[in-house]
């Protein structure tokens, strides 16, 4: 590892409204008590953003997305402008605890760990709603009961707060840019099917989850309604059902399958059970979630019958698509 520069950090951002999401997240990258190489702002194709960005931020390099629009074409961007031999990726409405650097670092005195990825907290604007179960905190970016709770191997990191060893980001081809979110646009899994085909391209590669390294993702009012939780569902759907498409049912849902499995009905269970401490709504946003998943999956596969096949993935700094 570069031992002048280790570590690059990337935030990706694409919109004026979360100015004070991104400052937040700025302030505490420049705070790490471990300092990092260099922090790069990427901005998605909104030039007022990256003019108030250069004029406002110092110690930031800003860039453009110089790929398609979207957060994999962001973070594409970023990993090709790094210097750092890991590269690690905080979201824009996220807060990266003082430590946070080190500890992602940490995990790359092992020569296997391909990456490492952290704990994502909520942290609620207007407090979790009573209904809302900790087992969909995916819903809203984060971390969700269910998941390792140890520093251990996993398939795949939450976004919001993942690193990789930049030279088997490039060696894989980068995100996928037909994948991810867009603008609002709440798909996703980009970051899941990247896992995957770097582990696939190195069998012995290893994915570290160390949940020490924390970083606390801002959770609006706008996100802790009914409506964004039933459409959220829907779309991780239709993201698991397009990764599958490209890694295949069998590794691309492997923890998916030990979810439904395990965690949904223990968490099905709490919420019918007397005395339990879960609101009565509980059970029923389990239900509504699971099935608002499962439909979207289901309405995933059908389109993929009658699209054409998957285009290769093109490597990082091959232009837009």
């Amino acid at each position: 590892m570069d031992q002048q520069m280790p570590l690059s950090v990337v935030v990706c951002a694409y919109t004026l409204d979360r100015w004070q999401d991104l400052s937040a997240a700025i302030r505490s990258v420049q705070a790490q008590r471990t300092p990092v190489g260099e922090l790069l702002l990427v901005v998605d194709h909104c030039p007022e953003l990256a003019a108030r960005a250069r004029a406002r931020f110092t110690g930031v390099r800003v860039v453009g997305n110089r790929e398609r629009q979207g957060l994999s074409g962001a973070r594409n961007t970023g990993v090709a402008e790094a210097g750092g031999a890991v590269v690690a990726f905080l979201d824009d409405d996220a807060v990266a605890e003082p430590d946070w650097s080190g500890r992602l670092l940490d995990g790359y005195r092992d020569p296997r760990v391909l990456g490492v990825g952290g704990l994502v907290l909520p942290w609620w604007e207007t407090g979790r709603p009573d209904w809302f179960p900790p087992e969909f905190d995916w819903v809203v970016g984060c971390c969700y009961r269910g998941m390792a709770e140890q520093r251990s191997p996993v398939r795949n990191f939450i976004g919001a707060n993942m690193s990789f060893r930049r030279a088997a980001v490039l060696a894989a081809g980068g995100f996928r840019t037909d994948l991810g979110r867009v603008g609002t646009r709440p798909l996703g899994c980009e970051e899941t099917e990247l896992c995957l085909r770097m582990t696939a391209r190195d069998p012995g590669g290893v994915l570290l989850y160390e949940p020490a390294a924390v970083v606390r993702h801002h959770v609006p009012a706008a996100r802790t309604r009914w409506s964004y939780f039933r459409s959220r569902c829907y779309a991780e759907g239709l993201s698991k059902a397009a990764v599958a498409r490209h890694a295949g049912s069998g590794p691309g849902l492997a923890s998916e399958r030990a979810y439904l499995r395990s965690a949904l009905p223990r968490a099905l269970a709490r919420g019918l059970r007397p005395g339990s401490g879960s609101s009565p709504g509980t059970a029923a946003a389990v239900a509504a979630g699971a099935g608002a998943t499962l439909l979207g999956y289901a309405e995933g596969r059908l389109r993929a019958a009658y699209r054409a096949p998957a285009a290769p993935v093109r490597p990082i700094g091959g232009g837009a698509t």
